[in-house]
């Protein structure tokens, strides 16, 4: 089977995938991080959680057929590590926002319940 890039263009597709997972990462975390105790942008968060899910999951897979494929060390290594740790990370802090999201649903419950109360 023909490699699907070269040893030449490994390192480039490394740094150009690398810190683009990386930045868009630290901008789910800091988004989330902000917005879900306070209970805004949900959609947002949520939309940006299942992009990370779904990326991470697609770059696992694509490394494991590439891996099944014998492709080179080159080819599925990048995919099977990008894509793990963002399916990893993903999987990892959905129930973290969810309850943070749920946390701030209950405290504004409570707190209408205490204005017409």
């Amino acid at each position: 089977m023909t490699p699907w890039w070269t040893d030449q263009q490994a390192p480039l597709i490394g740094a150009i995938f690398g810190p683009a997972f990386g930045i868009f990462g630290g901008i789910f975390g800091t988004v989330a991080g902000i917005f879900a105790p306070r209970g805004k942008l949900k959609r947002t968060v949520y939309a940006m959680t299942g992009l990370l899910i779904a990326v991470g999951i697609s770059g696992l897979s694509l490394g494991l057929f590439a891996l099944a494929s014998h492709q080179p060390y080159v080819v599925w290594y990048p995919l099977i590590l990008l894509g793990g740790i963002a399916a990893f990370t993903s999987c990892w802090t959905t129930p973290l926002v969810i309850s943070r999201y749920r946390q701030a649903d209950n405290r504004r419950l409570e707190a209408e319940q205490l204005r017409r109360g």
